[in-house]
């Protein structure tokens, strides 16, 4: 999918965020929520939640405290979501994995929050996670290799694209194991060769020109 909107030219919205259990993966519409040091915000936010919702929680990465443990993720299965982002830290890990919601994170830590500081009026209204902003708008892609939002209204033309890059890469795979190079397949040793003769030419540039851009 990340692929695909490099090739759709929609921005790149990832962080790199690691699965409590690994091998989690979840998708869903974004339900994003910040963090101001009590667990009320969460529980508001899932006043509004339908089933297969992403709580994507903003608590501007901080290192110093857990925001969620493994009540809000209890809580969050019984309303029926599909999983938890979190842009800071949690804590309770054995907890989280043996409740099976998938929940992301930048890490753990024993200790909850020991603040509580003035709630923002649109706190429900959008989530920073990272660089980026996160609204209702948004879908959330995560798996072991992180985090990734797109705009709702993009995300079928988004998979069928991201299709099409899955199946060319596993039949390049699969020429790879059945001992066709994936040098031979995109045409590598031409490439060196035409690059002599035109130094500005680029492997997007050299892959395009046969069908085979395998990088955007």
């Amino acid at each position: 999918m990340a692929d695909a909107c490099v090739r759709a030219r929609v921005p790149v919205r990832c962080v790199p965020l690691r699965a409590v259990a690994p091998g989690a993966r979840l998708a869903g519409r974004a339900l994003p929520a910040r963090h101001v040091g009590s667990v009320d915000i969460f529980l508001e936010a899932l006043e509004e939640a339908a089933p297969g919702d992403v709580l994507v929680v903003d608590n501007d990465g901080r290192a110093d405290e857990a925001c969620v443990g493994d009540l809000m993720v209890l809580e969050a299965r019984a309303a029926g979501l599909a999983g938890i982002v979190i842009w800071g830290l949690h804590r309770d890990t054995a907890d989280i994995r043996a409740i099976g919601l998938p929940v992301f994170s930048q890490g753990a830590i024993p200790t909850g929050p020991q603040r509580l500081d003035p709630r923002p009026a649109d706190a429900l209204e959008s989530a920073r996670v990272g660089e980026w902003t996160v609204t209702r708008d948004d879908l959330v892609l995560a798996d072991d290799d992180g985090a990734l939002f797109i705009p709702a209204s993009h995300a079928p033309d988004l998979l069928t694209l991201a299709e099409s890059i899955r199946d060319t890469e596993h039949h390049q795979a699969d020429q790879i194991r059945a001992g066709t190079p994936l040098r031979t397949q995109v045409g590598f040793p031409a490439y060196l060769t035409a690059r002599r003769e035109t130094p500005s030419l680029t492997f997007r540039e050299h892959l395009r020109a046969m069908g085979g851009a395998i990088e955007e």
